[in-house]
C-alpha cells in the first residue's frame, strides 16, 4: 500500500467492485466519465478482469481511509505509453458523494498517485481528459497541481441534449 497521512492507495480488490459500481453510477459523477451508461456489477467485474488481461499496463488503485481501511475512492494511471512515458490520470472520491471535496483527502490521494507516477514509474507526463462542465476537477487540478491545458476537443461529449468540449490537461515531471 502507498500510504499518506490520512489515505492510502492499494490495488483494487474484488470486494471493492460494489463500491466502485455504486460511485460510478451517481448521476452527477457519471456525466463526467467517458463511460456514461449505468453500470452493473457484471460490468464492473468485466472491467476488473480486463485490468489483468489488457495489453496495456494499468495501475488502478482503491483509495482507502487509513484509520478505518474503508474504500473512499479510486484513482489510476492508465493507458501508459512507455515510449513517451505518459499516462492517463483517473481519479475521484466516491465516499459521501464528495467527487473532489474540500477536506484535503482528494489532494493527498492525488499527490500520492502523481508522486507514484513520476517517482516510481518514471513517467514524464500525466494527462487527463475533462469535460468543460467539470469545473470542480478542472479547478482542482489546475490550481492545486498546476496542470496545464494541452488541447481542446470540440463537441466531444453529449450531455443533457447538447454537445460540450473536452479539455486535455497535463502535468510534466519537471
Amino acid at each position: 500500500m502507498i500510504k499518506g497521512k490520512k489515505v492510502g492507495l492499494r490495488a483494487v480488490e474484488k470486494e471493492d467492485l460494489p463500491f466502485l459500481r455504486d460511485w460510478r453510477n451517481i448521476p452527477d459523477f457519471r456525466k463526467n466519465f467517458r463511460e456514461v451508461r449505468e453500470l452493473s456489477l457484471t460490468d464492473q467485474e468485466a472491467w476488473f478482469n480486463s485490468l489483468q488481461n489488457s495489453k496495456h499496463i494499468n495501475y488502478m488503485f482503491t483509495i482507502v481511509d487509513l484509520d478505518s481501511q474503508k474504500p473512499i475512492g479510486a484513482g489510476g494511471l492508465l493507458y501508459i505509453n512507455w515510449i513517451i512515458r505518459s499516462a492517463d490520470f483517473s481519479f475521484y472520491i466516491g465516499d459521501e458523494n464528495k467527487y473532489i471535496g474540500s477536506d484535503g483527502i482528494a489532494k493527498e490521494a492525488a499527490e500520492l498517485l502523481i508522486d507514484y507516477g513520476f517517482n516510481n514509474l518514471n513517467l514524464n507526463k500525466i494527462w487527463m481528459e475533462l469535460y468543460e462542465f467539470d469545473s470542480e476537477k478542472i479547478n482542482f487540478f489546475t490550481t492545486k497541481f498546476k496542470f496545464k491545458q494541452d488541447g481542446l476537443l470540440r463537441d466531444n461529449c453529449f450531455e443533457d441534449g447538447r454537445y460540450f468540449d473536452s479539455l486535455i490537461l497535463s502535468l510534466l515531471n519537471k
